[in-house]
């Protein structure tokens, strides 16, 4: 049986003794800018915000979604997702709807002029930090929330509570 070449671990081992407590916050950065130059380009393009460009996805392929789940499939405090939904639908991007049985569920549907936004728009529509997260495999994906949430960890030892709230979209 042939031997497995020992490069890639090397590769690897190299990798490894590379990373610094720098080099990791400069990815950090990276990410970041990369995500807000997005965002800025996505406005700049379609008009709208990239949080409110990710709100149209999520309308398109779940017609019907209400205030809550939206929220929920944008990890998004629910009335930071209402203020945004009052905007496209000021816009006339978004209409709601009520059901006929319980008035107080409304529903949620992209209009015509939303759906034609959208196809015009840029890609990713959920912005590119999302869309990169979601192709990962999922093994990366469990690692990376792990080692973020160890992280995360150092963080709420080093200062309680400030460094745990989420950054929010701009609307």
């Amino acid at each position: 049986m042939p031997r497995k070449s020992a490069q890639p671990q090397a590769e690897s081992s190299d990798a490894m003794k590379s990373a610094t407590p720098l080099s990791v916050l400069q990815r950090f950065r990276v990410l970041i800018r990369t995500a807000q130059r997005h965002s800025q380009w996505i406005e700049r393009q379609s008009g709208i915000t990239g949080a409110q460009l990710w709100a149209l996805q999520e309308l398109l392929e779940k017609p019907g979604l209400r205030v809550g789940e939206l929220a929920k499939l944008m990890a998004l405090h629910q009335s930071t997702a209402s203020n945004m939904i009052d905007k496209l639908e000021s816009a006339s991007l978004v209409r709601k709807e009520r059901t006929t049985v319980d008035q107080r569920v409304v529903r949620l549907y992209l209009t015509d002029a939303g759906t034609e936004l959208l196809d015009q728009a840029p890609s990713p529509a959920r912005g590119v930090l999302p869309e990169a997260l979601r192709m990962m495999p999922v093994d990366d994906l469990h690692r990376l929330q792990a080692d973020l949430d160890s992280l995360l960890q150092q963080i709420r030892h080093l200062d309680e509570g400030f460094g745990m709230q989420p950054l929010p979209f701009s609307e």
